[in-house]
């Protein structure tokens, strides 16, 4: 992938896009994405905004941590700047087209489902505790 490239599949997708090679805004429906890239380094993560740090109770950052394990597959949510994102991050040169299509709709799914299910996309992969649960309420019915 160069950057050419992946600003020709963000121009595609996204409602609007600003900016400049390797350093670009842009929006799909209400949100913020950003993406950065440094091709001399062979990086790029694509970024959005969620709310600020001093705003999350502790409860939430224990269920960021959990989502990050179990339902924020090849995304991550991650705190810098005082602000919390969803983050994709990987080699620029290896990643195809559809992990950047993939990348886009994971961060943008990420950031809109926290507080609610904390999920990047339907796959969720096994948490044990909530499965043995859920075992002890059927049993009981």
């Amino acid at each position: 992938m160069t950057n050419s490239d992946l600003e020709k599949i963000i121009y595609v997708v996204a409602d609007s896009l600003r900016g400049t090679e390797g350093n670009w805004q842009f929006m799909i429906k209400d949100r913020i994405l950003l993406c950065i890239t440094d091709e001399n380094h062979n990086r790029m993560r694509i970024i959005s905004p969620i709310i600020e740090q001093k705003k999350l109770a502790y409860t939430d950052l224990l269920k960021l941590m959990e989502a990050n394990f179990h339902t924020a597959l090849d995304v991550k949510y991650a705190i810098s700047d005082d602000i919390l994102w969803s983050v994709f991050i990987h080699p620029l040169k290896e990643l195809s087209k559809d992990e950047a299509l993939s990348a886009i709709n994971q961060v943008y799914t990420a950031a809109e489902s926290y507080g609610t299910t904390y999920h990047s996309t339907n796959l969720t992969f096994p948490d044990k505790q909530k499965e043995e649960a859920q075992q002890k309420r059927k049993k009981k019915l």
